[in-house]
This record gives C-alpha cells, structure tokens and sequence, in this order.
C-alpha cells in the first residue's frame, strides 16, 4: 500500500496529465527533454512535504506539502510562445479548480503564481519556463505512512 503523500502525489500527477494541452507531454519526477513539443511539456516534481503540525491524541501529522510543476514551452515567435504557455497555465488552474481535494484525498489543493523566465538555449531561441507551486494539505496518522 502506497503512503498517503504517494497516494496523493500520484492522484495530482493523474489530473495534470489528464488536463495537459493536446500535444504537451507530462512526466513526473523527470529531466527536461531534449525536444520540446509545440504544446509544451510538465513536469511534475515531488516537491517538499515541509514540517507537519502535529495533533497528539490521536495522532495526526498535518502537512502543506509543495510539489512543483515546471511548464516549459517552446515556439519560433514570442507571441506562439506566449499563447501556449498561457494555455497550459490555464489548463492546470482549471485541473486544480475542478475538484480542490483530489477526490477527497486533500483537506486543499491551490497553485501558486509562476514567475516566467526565459531559459537560453545555445544556438537556438530561449525557452519559456516556470515553475508552479502546487501546495497539497493533507494530514496523515504517521510521517512514513
């Protein structure tokens, strides 16, 4: 049985790719790809379940655990890049809107605000990147469980 972080961890990843741009490619836990689809691509990374708050009797460890997706797009003119960054973004606010508990696996699930960057590529135009913050609070009646 997995624990309640990879429990959750893998309901997140289901909705992201589920939710992703036709033609975007999602992995989790991956290294940027050497290729880039026109849609873009997400990846999706286990992040930092941070300090619990813990509640003694009975026991219960509660968490506001920052996974992170990077969104990385990349197109031959800025406004193709722009638009499809912009619909990737919007897909994902709209995944997370859709059901703000995975199912009842979260007390709550928010995304952050990106901040967009520019990646150089040597050679080649600069890709548009950024990561979002997805913050899952949840609790758990043990820290390994």
């Amino acid at each position: 049985m997995a624990s309640t972080s990879e429990t959750i961890l893998e309901a997140l990843a289901a909705v992201l790719d589920a939710a992703k741009p036709t033609g975007a490619s999602f992995e989790r836990n991956a290294t940027l790809p050497g290729t880039i689809p026109a849609a873009g691509t997400l990846i999706l990374r286990d992040g930092d379940p941070g300090e619990p708050e813990v509640l003694i009797s009975p026991p219960v460890y509660f968490y506001e655990h920052r996974a992170e997706l990077d969104l990385v797009v990349d197109r031959n003119s800025a406004t193709e890049r722009d638009a499809v960054f912009d619909a990737a973004k919007t897909a994902v606010a709209a995944a997370l809107g859709a059901d703000r508990t995975l199912g009842g696996l979260c007390d709550y699930v928010i995304g952050e605000a990106p901040e967009p960057i520019d990646l150089p590529v040597e050679g080649a135009a600069t890709l548009k990147a950024a990561t979002i913050g997805i913050i899952l609070q949840y609790g758990s009646p043990d820290p390994l469980s």
